[in-house]
């Protein structure tokens, strides 16, 4: 039998699924993992924690499905960004990973937007500045406090292309995961020579740089013996975890948007040629179809609705634990009855800074106007409310760039609450559409390996027979005024609040 297994390597978890050809998902299994933190900013995680979730959950999904050895399956990750990884000239990791969330690189992020510029990192990698997260500021930090370390590594490698050499043998790496490393030219396809040579790297210490869903090779036998699965397995290449989660969900070309409400809120504009923003607000990613592109940005999302559940709900959380009635359930029905506009409550939900188009790390979190007759559930709302905005202000923002969003499609936890679902198409005045596929990005990634083993001759015909429509929300025409004043009142409380983030 054909089969298709998508593996998303996420901050904290790592999800495994296996699909049929026709979509249907047959197994799933989530492994979850912690990381290190031993200083402040450093966050770092052993390459092994990555593996051995890996291998358990492939030991999972052969407890729900019976792969055979003489199942034939394709292989692709779905890939967080950013995570690096340093190997020796055997193959073997000489530290652990520092992952992407790390900000230990401060000095010299500084460092590269000195002698660069943050117009020419934007010009020539799509990112819109130097950041300590990327791996370029990342690569610098450890060329000098940890020198030993820098001389022995003979490959510089993300978390896909650790796993794909790992399992084939073979070094790759691909478009959508390389372009915010800020070492690859976005447009040229090809390592920026005058980043590598400051670096003090050489491009045979960089993996090739492959299109998604492309094939690189068998799974080598004494891997497929340590996972318990057969020779017959071909890994291919994926793509970052935001692009597999567009494609799972039917996102793959110009005109269509999709926003994923999951701890942070991300979207996903696929763009046909680059698009550069002239107020250099919104970055420019690499597309897993080749030579196309995404306007992809991110800002907090769902953890401001679960900082509320955890702080302020606690008779819902108890309800649910003697229940087993979700709390997100029923804080949605609380909105629900709440008038749209909050009655006159609006937030800006920035508990941790916010960015891009309105970046700010100093940003905080702020209700406004609210008064003696607001109610609990009137913060629920307010809080939905305040992502929609958000979503509406990445939408202007595309718009100011000539880009046209003519279909808006949800994923994540988000999407999950039909009130939720509302809000969002009657602050954007569109169709909002939810897709049946429960793990987009695992989805996307099967997706691109059916596609590089030739299961599909396309990632079109891979979408059109892999993700189906769920449910489709029309936009209230009778809420629009009520929601053009609070997204007006929302815009206006940022802008106003600038000075006092500062001072905070």
């Amino acid at each position: 039998m054909q089969l298709l297994i998508g593996l998303d390597i996420g901050t904290t978890a790592e999800k495994i699924a296996l699909f049929d050809t026709s979509g249907k998902m047959l197994a799933v299994s989530t492994q979850e993992y912690s990381l290190d933190t031993p200083r402040v900013n450093f966050v770092e995680c052993e390459p092994e924690t990555y593996w051995e979730s890996f291998k358990n959950g492939i030991r999972d999904l052969k407890k729900q499905y019976p792969i055979t050895p003489d199942d034939a399956c394709s292989f692709a990750i779905s890939a967080q960004g950013e995570t690096l990884f340093f190997i020796d000239e055997n193959g073997k990791p000489l530290r652990k990973a520092i992952v992407w969330m790390d900000n230990r690189a401060i000095e010299e992020a500084q460092e590269l937007k000195n002698i660069f510029g943050d117009e020419v990192c934007y010009k020539v990698t799509g990112q819109v500045s130097f950041e300590p997260c990327w791996p370029a500021s990342k690569i610098l930090w450890v060329k000098k406090n940890e020198p030993e370390i820098f001389a022995a590594t003979r490959k510089f490698s993300l978390i896909e292309d650790y796993f794909i050499y790992r399992m084939t043998g073979e070094w790759a790496t691909e478009g959508s995961l390389v372009c915010s490393s800020t070492y690859w030219n976005i447009t040229e396809k090809q390592y920026w020579k005058e980043m590598l040579a400051y670096l003090g790297i050489r491009n045979e210490q960089l993996p090739p740089v492959h299109e998604s869903g492309e094939r690189i090779g068998k799974i080598l036998p004494e891997i497929a013996k340590e996972l318990g699965l057969g020779l017959n397995l071909t890994v291919c290449t994926g793509c970052l975890d935001q692009v597999a989660g567009a494609i799972g969900i039917g996102n793959i070309r110009e005109g269509m948007f999709s926003e994923n409400i999951g701890a942070a809120l991300a979207i996903v504009c696929p763009v046909a040629k680059p698009v550069f923003d002239p107020n250099r607000r919104m970055p420019l990613h690499y597309f897993a179809i080749p030579d196309t592109y995404m306007i992809h940005t991110f800002t907090n999302g769902g953890m401001t609705l679960r900082w509320f559940r955890d702080k302020m709900c606690q008779s819902e959380v108890a309800v649910e634990g003697l229940s087993g009635m979700d709390a997100y359930d029923t804080l949605s029905r609380e909105a629900e009855r709440i008038p749209a506009g909050s009655d006159g409550l609006v937030m800006l939900p920035h508990l941790s800074g916010s960015m891009a188009p309105d970046v700010n790390a100093k940003a905080k979190g702020v209700w406004f106007g609210f008064t003696l007759q607001h109610t609990k559930a009137h913060f629920v709302r307010s809080i939905m409310e305040s992502l929609g905005y958000i979503i509406r202000r990445n939408i202007d923002s595309l718009a100011d760039m000539g880009i046209e969003v003519k279909e808006i499609r949800s994923s994540g936890g988000g999407s999950k609450s039909p009130v939720w679902n509302q809000i969002k198409s009657d602050i954007l005045g569109m169709d909002l559409v939810t897709m049946q596929c429960k793990e987009a990005a695992c989805t996307g990634a099967a997706i691109l390996a059916g596609k590089a083993t030739g299961i599909f001759p396309s990632i079109d015909a891979a979408v059109e027979n892999m993700s189906k429509e769920k449910d489709r929300y029309k936009p209230n025409r009778e809420n629009k005024s009520v929601y053009d004043k609070g997204y007006v009142m929302y815009q206006k409380l940022f802008c106003d609040l600038g000075d006092s983030f500062d001072r905070s």
